[in-house]
């Protein structure tokens, strides 16, 4: 097939038409672009030409996913995620790279270097997989969705020294100490270009673009900053994504943040479509017969190892059922180990073979990720209960004229902040505990609570508070604290705070005395500004 434009035409196709019949049945995209991949490559005859310029024009999928994830996570942000970046992300990545490389050098009797860049490729996850369905599910900010982005970011970062290590082991020229010191001078003149250009230069240069009035001329704006950090990144041998999202993290700290963020996610969807396609065309079914045993076998040991680690370590620092999220979250293998083979094999470390048998691994593991991350809350009901109060932590605390805040999410913090200027005494019962530590950091009392459970609320004097504001978007969640409200005797004064009106109709037929309904709400106030505008 010589024309590429022929053979996009009919991978597009061949993936809406799955993406359509999977749909019915509840099954996630990415799998219809990987199994659309395997058939364009098995039912036509692919020229390895066009499988390149697809597998080129898919790893901006992976570009622009990383520059939005770094729209979601500014300077300042990445600074209080130092935690998860950089103690989770590095423990990870250690463990399990020393773990894997010692299996690969005494059980499969691989040579030294081959099993130490087998076994860190291996650490990494699937930033592809865990970060679009992460998204998808609104879970990205939740206390194991925060963990995972931290570990996660870590591992993109390790992706460099272990390209470093593949110079390092087959370069004959250079010295060590020179790779070493020219790697440390590119990373810190990229780390200046972007973030001296982010800091001084492009919140202006895009205020000059929203001057021409033009939607086209600032989305492409926007294309060259990503593309501009991802070349540079490359320039100085570190991969594209690693530009794009120190390019999103400087975009931001400005006010085109969120703009940006919408006018570049239908590109990135449906290039992150382009790029599973291109996994799918690296699977080779032949040699996945005949090394079925094999593949089997590393997926098994590799995705138990690495679930085990990364609960361990998260548990250390948090609560079981978070670090069981966590770790079934990054329990696949990541596409960056595939580009790392690849690499592996053009400088002798890896034979064809093995580079098939581990490719294989690669895809089984992503394939498998989709159906864990969509039933990942039934898993983890198996094994651990929605975490509960300590008693011992309010036990003998006498809570009077006091305000009960349930949910810590953006509406409780405004409360919180509110009510502590006012020197009002308050409480907040939150049960995620990345934001019970958020509320402490911040200076408010808070519990690690679940305010579903009555317990909860008698424990912290709800009959002799002032008033209990419930401000969580959660429908079902929201139901069940105000069934628990509405269960004590005494006339609460309770206020509940809904998104919309369908949520207000899940609590009406409950004794509940104020529904603030922020969609009316807004509508109203929207409604008086445009009368008021009108008059004048």
């Amino acid at each position: 097939m010589e024309h590429l434009l022929l053979v996009f035409l009919i991978t597009i196709i061949i993936a809406t038409f799955l993406n359509v019949l999977f749909k019915k049945f509840g099954l996630p995209t990415i799998l219809g672009y990987i199994f659309a991949g395997v058939a364009i490559k098995y039912i036509f005859h692919i020229q390895e030409s066009a499988k390149v310029y697809l597998e080129q024009i898919a790893e901006f999928g992976i570009v622009f996913l990383m520059f939005t994830i770094g729209l979601e996570f500014s300077i300042s942000h990445l600074r209080s995620m130092k935690k998860e970046v950089f103690v989770f992300g590095a423990l990870e990545v250690s463990l399990l790279g020393i773990i894997f490389g010692t299996i690969f050098y005494y059980i499969f009797s691989f040579e030294i270097r081959s099993a130490i860049i087998i076994g860190f490729a291996l650490a990494l996850s699937s930033t592809a997989i865990v970060l679009k369905i992460l998204n998808e599910n609104a879970q990205i900010h939740s206390g194991f969705g925060r963990k995972s982005v931290g570990i996660l970011i870590f591992q993109d970062l390790a992706v460099i020294p272990i390209l470093l290590m593949i110079s390092i082991f087959t370069n004959q020229d250079q010295s060590i100490s020179y790779l070493l010191l020219k790697t440390l001078v590119f990373a810190s003149v990229l780390f200046l270009i972007i973030f001296i250009i982010g800091k001084y230069f492009i919140e202006r240069f895009l205020d000059f673009i929203m001057n021409t009035n033009s939607e086209e001329i600032f989305l492409v704006t926007i294309l060259l900053v990503v593309v501009g950090a991802s070349f540079v990144s490359d320039l100085l041998g570190f991969s594209f994504s690693l530009g794009a999202f120190l390019a999103g993290m400087t975009i931001a700290e400005t006010k085109f943040r969120y703009r940006v963020e919408s006018d570049l996610i239908p590109f990135r969807d449906i290039l992150l479509g382009i790029f599973f396609i291109s996994v799918g065309l690296q699977i080779d079914l032949n040699s996945a017969y005949e090394n079925f045993f094999y593949i089997i076998m590393i997926v098994l040991m590799v995705m138990s190892i690495k679930a085990v680690v990364i609960f361990a370590i998260i548990r250390f620092f948090s609560q079981s059922r978070t670090a069981l999220k966590t770790a079934l979250s990054l329990f696949q293998i990541g596409e960056f180990s595939l580009a790392i083979f690849a690499l592996a094999r053009v400088n002798n470390l890896l034979d064809p073979r093995w580079e098939q048998i581990l490719i294989m691994s690669v895809v089984i593991s992503m394939i498998i990720t989709p159906f864990v991350l969509k039933n990942l809350k039934k898993i983890a009901d198996r094994f651990f209960v929605e975490p509960d109060i300590n008693m011992d932590d309010i036990k003998g605390t006498d809570y009077k004229d006091h305000i009960i805040i349930c949910g810590y999410g953006d509406l409780g913090k405004t409360l919180a902040n509110k009510f502590k200027k006012m020197g009002i005494c308050y409480l907040i019962l939150e049960h995620d505990n990345t934001l019970v530590e958020e509320a402490r950091v911040d200076g408010h009392p808070v519990l690690l609570a679940n305010a579903t459970q009555r317990s909860v609320l008698e424990a912290v004097n709800i009959k002799d508070s002032l008033a209990i504001m419930v401000a969580i978007s959660n429908a079902k969640k929201l139901r069940l604290i105000c069934e628990n409200i509405a269960s004590f005797d005494e006339d609460i004064n309770s206020i509940v705070m809904v998104k919309n009106d369908s949520h207000e109709k899940i609590i009406k037929d409950l004794n509940i005395k104020h529904i603030v309904n922020q969609s009316t709400q807004m509508a109203n106030a929207l409604m008086n500004e445009a009368v008021k505008c009108t008059i004048k």
